[in-house]
């Protein structure tokens, strides 16, 4: 019966759209649950996990620097440094530079647990993209890079 009633091709288009739309937010929602999986052996949120891996890769940062690296609002990196650091996966220390600034440094176990979050990341990503083709890959991966930027 639906089949007799015309659909207009701005219509087909939105509805589209709309399936496409829906199926980028499941996948997002299901890799939100499969990074918070991931990261319960570790006791982190993702936010946390997030904030040791930049001060991994970078070194000690400011928490305004860490902030500009997650987009985050200042306070809300003071919140996730808190966090990490109630972990002992973080010092903070004064800034020689500036004794008014602290900076935030991962700490000896901080270290570990990023690497170990990383090779567990990793494997969650070849689970979840394992299925797809070499090219299909590639494609996808070219794609979020477009939208993303």
């Amino acid at each position: 019966m639906s089949a007799d009633i015309p659909v207009s091709p701005a219509t087909a288009v939105r509805a589209d759209e709309e399936g496409l739309a829906e199926s980028f937010w499941a996948v997002a929602r299901r890799l939100r649950h499969l990074s918070r999986q991931t990261l319960e052996p570790w006791q982190v949120n993702p936010g946390q996990a997030r904030a040791l891996g930049v001060l991994t890769r970078h070194g000690a940062l400011r928490l305004s620097a860490l902030a500009e690296h997650l987009r985050i609002a200042p306070r809300s990196a003071t919140e996730v440094v808190d966090g990490l650091q109630e972990r002992g996966l973080v010092a903070r220390r004064p800034d020689p530079a500036d004794r008014r600034a602290t900076l935030v440094t991962p700490t000896d176990e901080g270290v570990r647990v990023a690497a170990a979050i990383r090779a567990a990341r990793h494997a969650e990503a070849e689970r979840l993209f394992g299925g797809l083709s070499p090219a299909d890959r590639a494609h996808l991966a070219r794609i979020l890079r477009t939208l993303r930027d």
